[in-house]
């Protein structure tokens, strides 16, 4: 089955880095569209950023540009997130998710059908 598992999240300090990791399996990762959201205690979802199926092609929401980079590796079947420049309000639960079969763009949330667990990322001095 479609499994997403998202790691590397944990304690960071402001001004600091992360690089999130998200191992995908239970189906043929270069195929689809993928995209990074984060969700704060007690709001809904916020997308962050989203890749193409091969990577060439990325988009990042306001939160994210300048600061966040989002990559593949197909061959690994993984998504990463590279987070620079955090600040506290960076602190989240940070989802890894999958759009449906067959979109070739990178879609507003509402077109995603699988998500992961969700790795808690702190961003405190």
């Amino acid at each position: 089955q479609v499994q997403l598992v998202e790691s590397g999240g944990g304690l960071a300090q402001p001004g600091g880095s992360l690089r999130l990791s998200c191992a995908a399996s239970g189906f043929t990762f270069s195929n689809y569209v993928m995209s990074w959201a984060r969700q704060h205690p007690g709001q809904g979802l916020e997308w962050l950023a989203g890749i193409y199926r091969d990577g060439d092609e990325a988009y990042y929401g306001d939160s994210a540009k300048g600061r966040f980079t989002i990559s593949r590796d197909n061959a690994k079947n993984t998504l990463y997130l590279q987070m620079n420049f955090l600040r506290p309000e960076d602190t989240a639960l940070y989802i890894c998710l999958r759009a449906r079969d067959g979109i070739d763009y990178v879609p507003p949330l509402h077109e995603y059908d699988y998500r992961g667990q969700g790795i808690q990322v702190t961003v405190s001095s």
